[in-house]
């Protein structure tokens, strides 16, 4: 098993389980990352926290291990919309309708780093190593790392990919790869989690989808999609809900999204 999955009170525990590697990723955990991300699509969750077990979010590619078929690999059919399937494990969780929090420590190298970025929210541990490794290897990053990293400084972007060096949590905050740090990322993930599974489901839907468009689409794009989903969410049964909660000062009971 290479990755696991619990949803309690909204919140789905997603946890990459090969830590004896550190989390490398191996043809089976792609297939894994993929299909985790297909039931999360098709669940009821509310937010997602995403991490790794033992010494590491994610050390990057299993070069061993992925050389044998490196020579089979498709990167040209796109598989799952603008992504081909390389792309998916770090693009699909950008793509989820739901939040996505990444709690992150250790090591998060190469394709580990691309995987985190995919994530709505990027708590590190103030030791966390991170690199963008694929120039030490004569690569390039291709599981989507340039498309998510839109909201790093371009120079400090491009110098960490042309060098392939190590660099902090703090150095990764100031860039923007990291929202903030903690000593124990996940269980700040969690706490952040419980909070917006706290809050209607329709709202927090929506501002991900103007999230995710505001990253590259014009002002009138932007500001007609908040018309739109400001008059799809008014008077539902969720909204009502939040105002009522907030006048009774109680805690809101809103109902859950069903899947598609």
């Amino acid at each position: 098993m290479r990755v696991t999955m619990m949803i309690a009170d909204g919140v789905a525990d997603v946890r990459l389980t090969r830590a004896d590697k550190m989390n490398a990723i191996d043809p089976a955990m792609f297939d894994a990352l993929i299909d985790t991300i297909d039931a999360l699509r098709a669940s009821p969750a509310r937010c997602v926290v995403l991490s790794g077990e033992g010494q590491a979010f994610c050390a990057g590619l299993d070069m061993a291990s992925m050389a044998a078929g490196a020579a089979g690999l498709d990167l040209t059919t796109r598989t799952h919309g603008a992504a081909n399937r390389v792309q998916q494990v770090a693009w699909g969780w950008r793509t989820l309708p739901m939040p996505v929090i990444a709690a992150v420590h250790g090591l998060a190298f190469g394709g580990g780093m691309q995987i985190m970025a995919g994530a709505d929210v990027r708590i590190a541990a103030p030791d966390t190593r991170f690199a963008i490794l694929e120039a030490k290897w004569g690569l390039v990053a291709d599981m989507a790392g340039f498309a998510l990293w839109r909201e790093v400084r371009g120079d400090v972007l491009r110098e960490l990919a042309f060098t392939a060096r190590e660099f902090d949590a703090v150095e990764a905050q100031a860039a923007g790869f990291v929202t903030r740090l903690s000593d124990d990322p996940l269980a700040a993930a969690q706490a952040l989690a419980r909070s917006i599974a706290g809050r209607s489901p329709d709202a927090v839907r929506a501002d991900k989808r103007l999230a995710n468009l505001a990253d590259d689409a014009d002002a009138a794009t932007i500001l007609a999609a908040e018309s739109a989903e400001q008059i799809a969410l008014l008077g539902t049964a969720n909204q009502v809900e939040a105002v009522r909660a907030g006048m009774e000062r109680r805690v809101p009971g809103f109902a859950d999204i069903s899947p598609p």
